[in-house]
Formats: C-alpha cells, structure tokens, sequence
C-alpha cells in the first residue's frame, strides 16, 4: 500500500490496466448505443487537480489521464474517471460538444448507461502531488471583491463571456492594479 504523501506515477501495468478499461468502456458504449467508435488515443500527460480530461484539440480527440491522482487513488478512478471521460467521448461522438452541456442531460444519460454514477467532481487529497495554481485578477461588484481566474479573466477580456455577483446580481468590473 502507497502512503498518502508519497509522489509517485502510475506504473506501466496500471496503465495498461485503464487503457484497457477505457477500451471495454467504448466497447460497452458502442453495444449500447449500437454505434461504432474508434479509441482515441489515452494519454497519461495531465496534471493540476483534475484527474481525467476528455480534449479535442485541433481536430483531434484524446482522454487524458492525471497519473498522480491514479497512482495515489487507482481503484476509484478505474471505476469513477475511466467512465467520466468515456462518457464526455461518447457525447462527443454521438452530439458534438457544442450542442451540449459539459455535464448536462446526455452525459448524464452516458454515465448511468455505462453502470456508473454521474458525478462531476472527486474529493482527494492531493497532498504533495503537483497541481496547476492559475493566476487570479480582481473583479468588483457594489457588494464585494471577486477573484477570477485567468480563464474567466481572459473569457471576459475577449468579449465571450460576462460574469456577476451571486449576491447583488450587478455585473463584475475589473479592479485595475
């Protein structure tokens, strides 16, 4: 048994091990929904707090796997990630990302075909495994100061997206430095 501090990767066994419970997870999927799917390539190269990541980049579709999170928490992401992000492909294939919600109806829909809960996000401990910190910009309302981070920063400094205050509904302003 690995202690909880320890920083270690997945070994080249377990890999194998979700590579092939990703390919049964497509093959279980395609039976189901009677479609055919290709495996897309199954990366272990993510790291931050995210233990699975469905990606389409360029075209070109991947899961990738945090192999931190799986080396410290293997059974549970055999059984909880491997599903969550097949399931995100399986969306992909049969409606196109654009068409619908990260976590909405149909890939609730995915998840329960595939025997597993639709949960959205796991709790570990990541203790002394390495995680992406992203930076952070101030943000104002009438009520508060809001932290954003370089994602949602960058959303709104592109014109895509506005954000607001849970609290007093206004619209958040960036605090010049």
């Amino acid at each position: 048994m690995m202690s909880a501090m320890s920083l270690e990767l997945i070994n080249t066994p377990q890999q194998a091990q979700v590579r092939q419970a990703t390919q049964d997870c497509i093959v279980r999927a395609a039976s189901l929904f009677e479609r055919k799917f290709f495996m897309p390539p199954v990366q272990f190269d993510l790291s931050g707090r995210a233990a699975g990541q469905y990606r389409v980049l360029r075209g070109e579709a991947a899961i990738r796997y945090n192999p931190w999170i799986f080396a410290r928490y293997f059974e549970d992401n055999l059984n909880e990630t491997v599903p969550h992000e097949v399931a995100h492909f399986v969306v992909d294939q049969l409606w196109g990302l654009r068409r619908v919600r990260a976590h909405g109806a149909e890939w609730r829909s995915v998840m329960r075909a595939l025997g597993a809960e639709p949960h959205v996000t796991a709790r570990y401990d990541l203790t002394g495994l390495p995680v992406r910190r992203q930076r952070r910009f101030p943000y104002r309302c009438a009520c508060q100061t809001h932290q954003l981070t370089s994602c949602r920063h960058n959303r709104v400094q592109r014109g895509e997206a506005r954000y607001h205050c849970r609290q007093c509904g206004e619209a958040l302003v960036r605090e010049e430095p």
